[in-house]
């Protein structure tokens, strides 16, 4: 049958008592801490871990306000806990980023227009209830249905129908052929139809997946998410600990005195400041990554920043390598490429910006702007760098107007009023929903709320190039002439600059190697303990 508007209407979500953290907007970052040298079938009781054990964290998000339907939430940390007690068809493992078959029992291959998909036989839900054909159907539909405005259905637009052949097969239908499937099959999250539809508002707050883990407190009121291992778990990732617990704890130097006085054992988004004083003690690594500092730029009729000069003016003036270098003691690397170094669809792009003062000036003096208004959100490393990004604007002959807001407080801003700013300054990171540079660039190029409400630039410039690239990309199956589309968007982007990244953040993560067993960071701000054990 065909995709059509056939879920129940959207309901009210359950609020919980945090701050939201870029819902529809910016994906704040993530990170997924993997299963490193351990094999899928190590499992419970594997050398080193105790099949009783608990891993403590304390995790540096607060909750957002949307709930753990894995249909909208997009808080970094309800999408962390999902990734223990919910699965898709496919999964991206934690630490390389490469897709594997979680309740498909195969990784779907087929680059065709139509294939099928088979479950893995005897999958469970938490409450006991089998994962049936129906269940992927109505978790397909319900995130595909315009109605709902999910995030997620802009990951899999190429999805036309999804039918249940029998019990224990899923038949999908492709508007085309798209050698991604295997990767974007794993943005939706496989629900029980029947809890859903029950009570709504009861699964968003405490979510029925057929991951390894069950959630036991959704934290809402303790502070503290709680899970248990899934004793009917039968997939590929068992949990190797009885129990988790996660502290939630945005303070810095209250997760760092977490970790340290031995209360939890693994913290996220480590205070770069505390760098040496934890290596001393605890192991501590900074893995490179997607995630970004970016320039956003209001091209509005209004604002100076419509001339494609003024927006090369401003990053010819930035000396990145003093940001990177001061404000983020060195946990990053300049932007040469949309993209990071280590991604696999990497190219040096086109254009690159190093500091050069003079060119600054020249372009800021052609597009004749003198002075206009940068607007920074207050994440705290963002805010160790905004000081210098304005001194090296100041320094290219321009006066800027500076204001810092939260990041919710910003974005509702510059969605409410066309003149809201000039410049945005913020944190993005969307390879938490995939790691493929269609999916990273379509986040920001081809969606209407990035491209039409916030930068203005839908329907000038190169943009009608960039969609035409980024199509091609997509439906392309061979290797070479999508990379070849990539690159060229690459090389669009980094001239027309709409957006574009700064610098590639690292992120630092600190743990105790004597009672984690195969803990491994990796690139994003968060955690998972997806293959982890505990010793004690």
């Amino acid at each position: 049958m065909s995709i059509l508007p056939s879920s129940p209407s959207r309901r009210t979500f359950l609020r919980f008592a945090g701050v939201a953290t870029a819902a529809a907007g910016l994906a704040a970052g993530l990170s997924a801490c993997g299963d490193g040298s351990s094999s899928p079938e190590s499992g419970a009781g594997a050398p080193g871990a105790d099949d009783a054990g608990t891993i403590n964290a304390s995790i540096s998000y607060e909750l957002g306000t949307n709930g753990y339907d894995p249909m909208t939430t997009s808080a970094a940390l309800t999408v962390a806990a999902n990734w223990h007690t919910l699965e898709g068809l496919t999964e991206l493992d934690p630490a390389t980023r490469e897709p594997y078959a979680a309740l498909a029992a195969e990784l779907p291959t087929d680059t065709a227009t139509s294939f099928d998909v088979a479950l893995r036989k005897d999958a469970k839900f938490h409450d006991g209830s089998p994962v049936t054909a129906d269940d992927v159907v109505f978790s397909f539909e319900r995130v595909l249905d315009p109605a709902n405005n999910s995030l997620y259905r802009s990951f899999i637009p190429f999805i036309s129908a999804v039918e249940a052949k029998d019990a224990g097969t899923v038949s999908f239908t492709l508007t085309h052929p798209v050698a991604l499937v295997a990767e974007r099959l794993s943005v939706v999250k496989i629900v029980p139809k029947a809890a859903v539809e029950k009570d709504a508002e009861a699964f968003d707050a405490s979510p029925v997946g057929s991951g390894p883990y069950r959630m036991t407190d959704n934290g809402a009121a303790s502070g503290v998410i709680g899970f248990e291992r899934f004793a009917d778990y039968n997939g590929p990732k068992p949990a190797r600990a009885a129990l988790m617990k996660w502290n939630i704890m945005p303070d810095a130097s209250a997760r760092t005195n977490a970790l340290t006085s031995g209360q939890v054992q693994a913290i996220d988004s480590l205070p770069y400041l505390s760098i040496p004083q934890l290596e001393a003690t605890h192991s501590v690594e900074s893995v490179q990554g997607f995630g970004m500092m970016f320039a956003m730029f209001n091209q509005s009729a209004s604002s100076p920043f419509a001339d494609q000069r003024a927006r090369q003016a401003f990053l010819y003036a930035l000396d990145v390598e003093e940001v990177i270098g001061t404000g983020l003691q060195g946990q990053a690397t300049a932007a040469t490429c949309f993209v990071q170094k280590e991604h696999p669809a990497y190219r040096e792009a086109a254009t690159v910006y190093r500091r050069d003062v003079e060119k600054a000036k020249a372009l800021f003096a052609d597009a004749g702007v003198r002075t206009f208004r940068l607007m920074a959100t207050d994440h705290d490393w963002v805010k160790a760098c905004t000081p210098i990004i304005q001194q090296n604007l100041q320094d290219a002959g321009v006066r800027v107007e500076f204001t810092e807001r939260k990041s919710a407080d910003a974005y509702n801003l510059i969605d409410g009023s066309a003149d809201a700013y000039n410049v945005l300054i913020a944190p993005g990171d969307p390879s938490v929903f995939g790691n493929d540079a269609d999916l990273l660039l379509r986040w920001w190029y081809a969606a209407d709320t990035w491209t039409d409400t916030r930068m203005h630039w839908k329907d000038k410039g190169e943009y009608a190039k960039v969609q035409k690239l980024l199509d091609e990309g997509i439906k392309a199956t061979d290797e070479s002439a999508q990379l070849e589309a990539w690159h060229e968007v690459f090389d669009v982007v980094s001239a027309e600059v709409p957006l574009y990244p700064l610098l590639h953040r690292k992120a630092p993560t600190a743990w105790d190697p004597k009672t984690l067993v195969d803990f491994r960071p990796i690139s994003l701000t968060g955690l998972s303990f997806v293959g982890v054990g505990s010793a004690t």
